[in-house]
């Protein structure tokens, strides 16, 4: 009987390799979990991904947003400069493709309206649209002028989702109330609770219906409601404003 020929170490295990491959075994597995990320032994080096990690720098932190209006020195002191200011001061506005519109309406009016925003189709005057339009019409039904009442809006331009609890943080409301201020109204309506907690009522607590606005010492009587868009789509919600602007009217007569 011829004598099988000896195969040397490296021909042994590329055969087994090959017989494996050829049974469908690509890969070797062990039931027993490795530590392929695990840090190299004390006094050894580190593996790759671990020196890549500590090459990386931190992320570089998040910039904070600047205090609305930048120092309280420098803002408005009357009403005419404060339209300009607000156009303007780039702390009080997060941007967006609408455009900035400031407050209309004279110092000491016998009415303020307050609304959250502009229209989406403001361009060059506030409130211009339907909303504008509804609230002329309750300001001519309560015996107001137009040029007796004022009309501003707690932004600057129109936004789609507003950060209020951000406004609120960094003293958007501050600059409110300074408005409120130099504007110096007999009456003030605040159209949407979202403007509340700017102008220091509690979040947490629900919105008075009638109120006061503590103002350089004096209390400005204050009107709170339902946003300009909400009142525009629902008929039972001017009619339930309509209400109580004549018990408040009565009130304040009294």
């Amino acid at each position: 009987m011829p004598q099988r020929p000896t195969s040397s170490l490296a021909e042994s295990i590329a055969a087994a390799q090959a017989w494996w491959r050829e049974a469908g075994v690509d890969f070797a597995y062990n039931d027993e979990p490795a530590g392929w990320l695990a840090d190299a032994e004390p006094g050894g080096l580190p593996t790759p991904a671990h020196a890549a990690a500590i090459a990386s720098p931190p992320p570089p932190p998040v910039p904070e947003r600047p205090q609305a209006g930048g120092e309280r020195a420098g803002w408005p002191q009357d009403l005419a400069a404060f339209r300009d200011w607000w156009l303007a001061e780039p702390s009080l506005d997060a941007g967006g493709t609408h455009p900035r519109i400031a407050p209309r309406g004279a110092a000491g009016a016998e009415l303020l309206m307050l609304v959250p925003m502009p229209e989406e189709s403001d361009s060059d005057t506030l409130l211009a649209g339907p909303q504008g339009r509804m609230l002329a019409s309750f300001a001519l039904a309560a015996g107001l002028a137009p040029e007796a009442v004022a009309v501003a809006a707690a932004l600057p331009r129109h936004a789609a989702m507003p950060d209020w609890d951000g406004l609120r943080a960094n003293g958007h409301g501050e600059v409110l109330r300074h408005f409120v201020a130099l504007a110096a109204p007999k009456r003030l309506i605040v159209l949407g609770r979202s403007i509340l907690p700017l102008l220091g009522h509690d979040p947490t607590q629900g919105p008075p219906a009638v109120s006061e606005l503590a103002i350089q010492g004096h209390a400005l009587p204050l009107l709170a409601t339902y946003s300009p868009e909400r009142l525009l789509e629902n008929a039972r919600l001017r009619a339930g404003l309509w209400q109580r602007w004549l018990e408040w009217t009565d009130s304040v007569c009294d």
